[in-house]
């Protein structure tokens, strides 16, 4: 059990393990092999678990598969396998599979060995010593987790004491210390992690944290300050009830807070995120620190100016070290810079005019609960700038009813020059009832409808349900060259689109008021003095 480099952290990756415990979590053997090979090639994880043994088939096959090719690759002792203090039958299995290292689980609380086992210290050790021998004859390498570590050195301290004892005297080659329940703060975690290697600074200890609490990665760190040698970490966090470390989150912090490095390649940690959320069915949270889709977008307009300006508001936590990119929101609490900023990133240069209704709109739509993206902005600007300069023709109403054996119906209310109107009409659908109510509404007030010569439907790339839509109608009649013109509308609903267009056709076609005559003053005699 000699230390390797003191600058050195291992990280063990559980995600094919412990993070299979997932809620409605499985796995196929291709999928782990898939993973297996990322998180050890590209994320270069020191070491990963693979399996639990004894549990399925399906779980045989995965282990198989994955030794054969870590065998291969030459990277056999850097997968590992739980097995149980059973004697022979669970380092049978993992021999049968070509698995080269025993993860092996003791109970490391005197609580859990008597009130689970049913056995008494001195018997459970008794078990434990047989199944590491048979191992050792097995030619396996052997770890062991003391499950329930956490409760046992702050109850048990004597059970703990004497276990340890024996597995140093057996050869276990590294001890895992687990917060099973998630039940420690960083200062216990300091405390305890302190006093193991303090007692035994031989031996190397390396740390499972559960995330209970929410501190998962503030007690790994602590436990790297109290010495110990690696950390279990899982991708996205996944693991039972509310998971275990976050590779992502533990990797960035020991980087950032000690002086330890780890040989994770940082700039891999979204890949595999986002292969485990497509694999697991699990999303991860957009505010998940580096790998959720927010984690690196700024919403307020200061921030986006303080960036502007110099980077104000960066840290460490670069986007470019994750292989991501700062994003600017677009929404109602933008400002000029996030405009700026996303603008920049498209290559779009606007005058301030034009800038400021583009601006103006995107607020608008934030606070209809819109969410704008960078890839909605050339349709914003289409929309700006092709509205009318002043608006005689307001659609201040409209409801259009439309269901399952049920002819479509609109109400629509009309202002035009302080006057208002509505109509009611039926159609062959949504949009058509619509124009049908329109018709009578401002016929009223002698305003023609020209007819609609072409509908057009856009949304941005990306296949997003609340996406912006563009929709572009092309009308003929009115004063447009060669007798057709277009109007442009953008919502993230297709109707409210086509409604927005269609309210840009009447204001320009709607006649215009005159101007009045300026009326002329006369000319007046200064009063005589008197």
């Amino acid at each position: 059990m000699k230390r390797s480099d003191p600058n050195r952290i291992a990280v063990m990756d559980v995600t094919l393990r412990d993070g299979e415990q997932t809620p409605e979590v499985a796995y196929t053997a291709a999928e782990k092999l898939q993973l297996a090979r990322l998180l050890l090639e590209d994320v270069g994880v020191d070491r990963i678990e693979i399996a639990s043994s004894r549990v399925s088939e399906g779980e045989r096959e995965a282990a198989r598969l994955i030794a054969e090719w870590a065998r291969k690759e030459h990277m056999a002792p850097r997968v590992e396998i739980l097995g149980y203090s059973d004697g022979t039958t669970s380092v049978d299995w993992i021999v049968e599979t070509g698995g080269r290292v025993l993860n092996l689980l003791v109970k490391g609380s005197e609580c859990h060995c008597r009130g689970q086992l049913n056995m008494t210290p001195e018997r459970h050790r008794g078990w434990v010593s047989e199944t590491v021998r048979y191992a050792r004859r097995k030619r396996l390498l052997v770890n062991v987790y003391l499950e329930d570590w956490s409760n046992g050195v702050r109850d048990s301290f004597d059970y703990v004491f004497a276990m340890v004892q024996i597995l140093c005297e057996l050869g276990a080659h590294r001890i895992y210390l687990p917060d099973t329940l998630g039940i420690l703060a960083p200062d216990g975690v300091e405390r305890y992690v302190g006093l193991m290697t303090a007692t035994w600074p031989d031996a190397v200890f390396e740390f499972h944290a559960h995330n209970d609490y929410s501190l998962a990665t503030a007690n790994c760190l602590a436990a790297v300050r109290a010495g110990a040698r690696g950390v279990h970490t899982s991708v996205n966090g996944m693991g039972e009830r509310t998971g275990n470390a976050s590779l992502a989150e533990v990797v960035a912090t020991v980087h950032d807070h000690t002086s330890f490095r780890t040989g994770v390649d940082e700039s891999r940690l979204a890949a595999v995120s986002r292969m485990v959320e497509t694999f697991s069915g699990k999303v991860v949270a957009a505010n998940a620190p580096i790998v959720g889709r927010d984690a690196f977008t700024q919403t307020a307009g200061i921030h986006a100016d303080g960036d502007l300006k110099g980077d104000l508001y960066a840290s460490r936590l670069a986007p470019a070290r994750f292989n991501r990119r700062r994003r600017y929101a677009l929404g109602k609490l933008s400002g000029k810079a996030s405009l700026d900023h996303n603008l920049k990133a498209l290559g779009i240069d606007l005058p301030d005019s034009d800038r400021a209704l583009v601006l103006q709109r995107i607020v608008e739509l934030g606070d209809k609960k819109h969410t704008v993206v960078p890839e909605d902005l050339p349709y914003i600007i289409a929309d700006v700038l092709k509205s009318p300069e002043r608006q005689l023709v307001r659609v201040e109403h409209y409801e259009v009813t439309v269901g399952t054996d049920q002819v479509p119906r609109a109400e629509v209310s009309v202002a035009y020059r302080k006057r208002k109107a509505s109509g009611v009409a039926t159609g062959d659908g949504g949009y058509d009832a619509f124009m049908n109510a329109l018709k009578k509404a401002v016929k009223k007030f002698g305003i023609e409808v020209p007819r609609l010569e072409d509908f057009r439907v856009r949304i941005p790339p990306g296949g997003r349900t609340g996406a912006l839509v563009e929709t572009l109608i092309t009308w003929r009649g009115g004063d447009a060259e060669e007798g057709t013109f277009t109007t442009l509308g953008v919502d993230t609903d297709q109707l409210a689109a086509a409604v927005i267009a269609t309210e840009k056709m009447l204001n320009a076609t709607a006649p215009r008021p005159r101007p009045e005559p300026r009326r002329r003053r006369r000319a007046t005699r200064p009063r005589a003095a008197r």
